[in-house]
């Protein structure tokens, strides 16, 4: 393959290993100046991508397409491949892949260790290994660099170099897209980080921010994450005890917000990848440290409970209204974890489903983004893209706010008594019967 020379860069040839949410826009971004590989060990997403198209929607069909090339040696162009071969001849690799918890909300840096194994059969002296993927600090240095040490024989700092770069990606946002959000980036030495850091302002029009080291740019990523789902855990609180009180959140959260220096957030299910998972991470590598996080931990559990909170409201309306509730039959639109996007990852709309299923009652699950496949694998819950033959419902809760949602006429759906819950607070007040 050959490089392409750019000024304090050297001759870049990438590497991205993990083409999912955050790793596909970036290699396509990279595509337009470098030789790039988009590296997966998922054959059939490297096909699809070969092809053209893109299951997640992040990359639209024909910009790339744009950036394609069928032969790995092209000097400009995005190649996918699921052969270590076609990565060998890279001098920096760019690691993307996804870091879960586990069932008891523990950090599962397996992903990592496996992409990091994939790296070290293919190092070389001189080249730089940059990590995205959301972690704790040290986990660059402490986790990962020992097996690219083990795997490859070469020494770190000395022979070979790291760098982070935390992933900025907003799934299904089409205007802040990967070049247009500011990068942090990072590098295990003064010229490793600013070698990475040219690297990135190479393709990130918004511009780069260089952290001092590798543990601040990957604190700085945890915490931004973790900022937001405490936020949000508030107006969740919030939002519970207006709901007590009789008073519309929507309306004290407008209020409220005429004071320049109040920060709007909304109530709402936290799921995702991201939010959802990040402040785990965190409090994780505090625990390890000797100290107990309250504030963070505290804000996880509100927001893990929205689901069943939201399932015995809806339920609640319905014992109000004299609606049987054993057999009922209840729509909920949306099974994604965020709007206009197919991503099901972590979605709390099943806490949901899962509190409702314990009153036996009949559910329906509508959502035109996701893929029924998808979610009855993840899940095991089953799920229609049209709302075709859908039976006259007892309950319908808006989950999601797809835009497809909102053209709704939901009346007609309804039978002559129901109950309407606006989850995510984009319907008409005339017609719901409440909202979070």
């Amino acid at each position: 393959m050959l490089g392409t020379e750019m000024s304090g860069i050297g001759n870049a040839t990438i590497a991205v290993v993990g083409l999912g949410y955050v790793g596909l826009p970036l290699a396509v971004e990279f595509a337009k100046k470098f030789p790039t590989i988009g590296f997966d060990i998922n054959e059939g997403r490297v096909q699809e991508l070969n092809n053209g198209h893109d299951h997640t929607l992040e990359v639209e069909d024909e910009y790339l397409s744009s950036v394609l090339v069928s032969d790995p040696n092209e000097q400009i162009g995005l190649y996918c491949s699921n052969q270590l071969k076609d990565i060998e001849e890279c001098n920096y690799y760019i690691v993307t892949v996804p870091t879960p918890v586990d069932k008891n909300n523990r950090p599962d840096l397996t992903p990592l260790y496996k992409a990091s194994e994939t790296v070290g059969k293919v190092l070389k002296r001189g080249d730089i290994v940059i990590y995205e993927s959301t972690v704790y600090p040290g986990v660059t240095e402490e986790e990962c660099v020992p097996v690219l040490e083990r795997i490859s024989g070469l020494k770190f700092n000395e022979d070979f170099f790291a760098g982070y770069s935390p992933e900025r990606i907003n799934p299904g946002d089409k205007e802040h897209t990967v070049a247009k959000i500011l990068k942090i980036t990072s590098g295990s030495t003064p010229e490793a980080a600013e070698k990475v850091d040219r690297l990135y302002r190479s393709v990130i029009i918004a511009g780069t921010h260089k952290a001092a080291s590798i543990k601040v740019a990957e604190a700085a990523k945890v915490i931004e994450n973790a900022q937001r789902d405490i936020n949000i855990a508030f107006v969740n609180e919030l939002a519970k005890i207006f709901n007590r009180l009789g008073i519309d959140t929507d309306e004290v959260l407008e209020a409220a917000g005429t004071k320049w220096n109040f920060l709007k957030f909304k109530p709402g299910l936290v799921g995702g990848h991201c939010i959802g998972v990040d402040p785990y991470y965190l409090a994780q590598k505090a625990q390890e440290a000797g100290y107990h996080p309250e504030i963070i931990l505290a804000g996880r559990r509100l927001n893990d409970g929205m689901g069943e909170y939201v399932a015995h409201e809806v339920i609640k309306l319905m014992v109000k209204k004299d609606i049987p509730v054993k057999g009922a039959n209840i729509l909920v639109l949306g099974i994604t974890f965020k709007e206009n996007c197919p991503d099901v990852r972590n979605t709390k709309v099943v806490d949901i489903l899962h509190t409702l299923k314990d009153y036996d009652t009949n559910i329906t699950i509508y959502d035109p983004w996701a893929e029924p496949a998808e979610v009855k694998h993840e899940y095991g819950w089953n799920s229609i893209k049209e709302l075709d033959g859908v039976e006259a419902c007892d309950a319908i809760i808006l989950a999601v706010s797809h835009n497809e949602f909102k053209a709704l006429n939901l009346t007609n759906l309804c039978k002559e008594k129901a109950v309407i819950y606006d989850v995510k607070g984009v319907l008409p007040k005339e017609i719901s019967d409440a909202r979070l």
